[in-house]
């Protein structure tokens, strides 16, 4: 698995961002989906990666600088045929590793709690991220959960 700095230009990527993005739209109520669409992601505080085997797309994360000492996990998505291959994992032990190298003390996200989301959650517990209280301009509901990581 290759793991590249992305500049969102790949057809293979784009359609994948579509894909995340419809997911978390038809798993979410309206209003509660706090996803980054292709524009979102072309933000400038926003570093997105994507990972590769040869030509195929694997998956994607990417972190949003929220301030010199804290980011924010975005946009994590493996790709069809791809899942419960240890893609996630890789791609969010990328990112841990380039927060700690930017010098950030917390990392943190936010996710939905239906079905659809336990797989995430369950990533994300077991590497380490614990619930906390809403970051940024969240608000928490019944449909979200934040998670942060101290570093």
């Amino acid at each position: 698995m290759r793991i590249v700095r992305d500049d969102l230009t790949d057809p293979q990527v784009i359609a994948l961002l579509d894909l995340h993005v419809r997911a978390a739209l038809d798993n979410s109520p309206p209003g509660a989906a706090f996803v980054l669409d292709l524009s979102g992601l072309r933000d400038p505080a926003v570093t997105l990666w994507s990972a590769w085997d040869g030509v195929a797309l694997l998956g994607l994360v990417a972190l949003k600088e929220l301030d010199a000492g804290q980011g924010e996990v975005k946009s994590m998505r493996t790709a069809p045929g791809h899942v419960r291959k240890g893609v996630a994992a890789a791609m969010l032990t990328h990112l841990i590793a380039e927060a700690r190298a930017r010098g950030y003390r917390r990392l943190n996200l936010e996710t939905g709690t239906g079905d659809a989301f336990a797989p995430a959650r369950a990533l994300y517990e077991r590497t380490g991220f614990a619930p906390c209280g809403p970051f940024g301009d969240y608000a928490l509901t019944e449909f979200n959960k934040c998670y942060a990581m101290e570093l």
